[in-house]
């Protein structure tokens, strides 16, 4: 298959990337600075607004896989925000727009979105799960800082801009991606080992908001599945299984390091922590408890769906990989948003 990454250079996108020139797949990633492709992917130039010479990589592509967008990691002052939302609506569009005038549109278009689409739950009795049939929708809730329903707002115009123009002969699927996991140095995995290894990684606020996760072999497998599977179309949860409470996360991946520390946090100490790394509490203070309904109705099977073992792989990974596990090279590398 020749298939289209636009905004293919983060974190997820050089894992997919690794992932379909090792399947034999035409990679062909849409970038804006200088090319930082896997070997075999191709790079091709675009500003994820506007048309160019970009526009005729879509044409006769079989599949186009939107990933672009600024990294959340990032402080959520007003400037960031604003550029969170133009740059995931006007690079949909932009796509929307090349598919649509596209002679052999590809068949299916992956968009990324996001789990944070969906409300935090943590003040309802059993903090309920959000599957895609009965998950609810965020934006309206009164016990949450005003300012995380923004994030809600992104999450929903950028799935709208998918959805905008009639596009008969293409196949679309917005993926609302939880947390995912790789061994990647300034990933949110490394970001989370390095506090966990310093006996900074304890309950923040007291540990009970989920965290959904999933690890990066799975993505890469649910990714095969819809690139595959032509009865898939509309939102799709990529989420493990098994979302679990901060608190627990944290501790299965200290015991996964080998260290038993893990000092608490209140929730003032989580914001000043969020500013020092330049990066937002709501990451983690937000009760994401998502869960995989269609993914699992449609025969998926992953490869890690409980975190603990997942942890230990990722560690194990993370250990043995060319560049050490220096936390200060992490911290560099999630300050120059490389893991996103």
């Amino acid at each position: 298959m020749r298939i289209v990454l636009p905004g293919g250079s983060g974190q997820v996108g050089r894992l997919l990337q690794r992932s379909l020139v090792d399947g034999g797949h035409d990679v062909v990633v849409l970038g804006r600075g200088a090319p930082g492709n896997v070997p075999g992917a191709r790079h091709v130039p675009w500003d994820g607004r506007t048309p160019g010479p970009w526009v005729a990589e879509l044409d006769g592509a079989d599949a186009v896989l939107n990933l672009a967008g600024r990294s959340v990691s990032c402080r959520y002052t007003d400037q960031h925000l604003r550029q969170m939302m133009d740059s995931r609506v006007d690079s949909t569009r932009a796509v929307g727009r090349a598919v649509a005038a596209a002679a052999r549109p590809p068949a299916v278009w992956l968009q990324m979105s996001t789990a944070t689409i969906y409300a935090d739950r943590s003040d309802e009795p059993g903090n309920p799960a959000n599957d895609e049939a009965t998950g609810v929708i965020g934006g309206e809730e009164r016990h949450v800082p005003l300012y995380w329903e923004y994030s809600v707002r992104i999450a929903r115009r950028w799935e709208g801009a998918q959805a905008e123009l009639d596009l008969p002969g293409t196949r679309r699927v917005a993926l609302r991606a939880a947390m995912v996991m790789t061994p990647d140095q300034g990933g949110i995995f490394d970001v989370l080992s390095v506090l966990a290894r310093a006996g900074a990684g304890g309950a923040v606020a007291g540990g009970q908001q989920y965290v959904s996760w999933i690890h990066g072999d799975d993505v890469v497998r649910a990714v095969d599945l819809l690139l595959a599977r032509d009865d898939l179309d509309g939102p799709v949860n990529l989420a493990a299984p098994g979302p679990v409470p901060q608190a627990e996360l944290m501790r299965d991946l200290r015991h996964a390091w080998g260290t038993r520390v893990g000092l608490p946090a209140t929730r003032g100490m989580a914001g000043l922590g969020a500013w020092a790394m330049r990066t937002d509490p709501e990451l983690l203070l937000k009760s994401r408890r998502v869960v995989p309904g269609r993914l699992l109705e449609a025969g998926f099977e992953f490869a890690h769906p409980a975190w603990p073992g997942a942890a230990r792989d990722l560690v194990r990974r993370t250990t043995q990989r060319p560049e050490g596990t220096n936390p200060v090279a992490t911290l560099r590398a999630m300050a120059r948003g490389t893991g996103g």
